[in-house]
């Protein structure tokens, strides 16, 4: 399964999800921002082959809708809620997503 987390900028809270869930097994994790000054900016190639999507907030899973035709159903781009106030790799980021990003993917197993 083909993961793309997305924040803005892709420098703290999308490649640290990337980080985290890197070496899942079965899951190709991969980040960009929704800014076009990013590292790696978000592009319709990109989100046209994810399978599912981590928005950090409401605005970059809006902005996603929007912008992208072709992406995955709404029901697969999931919003986080982890707003812009964690350093990449700070401890409780990493907890916070693994708690949701995993539960999200166990209900989408059923």
């Amino acid at each position: 399964m083909r993961i793309l987390f997305v924040c803005t900028a892709n420098k703290l809270r999308s490649p640290t999800a990337e980080d985290v869930f890197r070496d899942y097994p079965g899951i190709e994790a991969i980040s960009a921002g929704t800014d076009s000054e990013a590292p790696r900016p978000l592009t319709k190639d990109l989100v046209a082959s994810a399978d599912m999507i981590f928005a950090m907030e409401t605005h970059h899973r809006e902005r996603i809708r929007k912008k992208f035709k072709q992406r995955p159903p709404d029901n697969m781009i999931v919003t986080l809620h982890i707003p812009d106030e964690y350093e990449r790799g700070d401890p409780e980021l990493v907890e916070l997503l693994e708690d949701r990003v995993t539960l999200r993917l166990l209900e989408s197993d059923d």
